[in-house]
């Protein structure tokens, strides 16, 4: 699975892009989400409120209970505004 991290995910991840191979238990973009903030403290910190984080499977906005798989491009961001 190919994670893209965008705006301050990134800089408090510590990176634009990884591949990951979740435990198989992860199924749901949420479940993604709550393993991912165990990986690190940067990635808690980018996490800790999920209010501010859109996710994006394969180009597609999702929701917390949308699937997820291996092979798939996920992308987190903050919410953005048009002006």
């Amino acid at each position: 699975m190919k994670l893209l991290y965008f705006a301050w995910l990134r800089q408090r991840i510590g990176s634009a892009e990884e591949t990951v191979t979740p435990p198989p238990e992860v199924t749901t973009v949420g479940e993604l989400l709550a393993w991912l903030a165990t990986r690190g403290p940067g990635y808690a910190e980018a996490l800790k409120d999920l209010s501010v984080v859109r996710v994006a499977v394969n180009q597609e906005f999702a929701q917390s209970g949308d699937p997820v798989k291996a092979g798939d491009e996920v992308a987190l961001f903050p919410p953005v505004t048009g002006g």
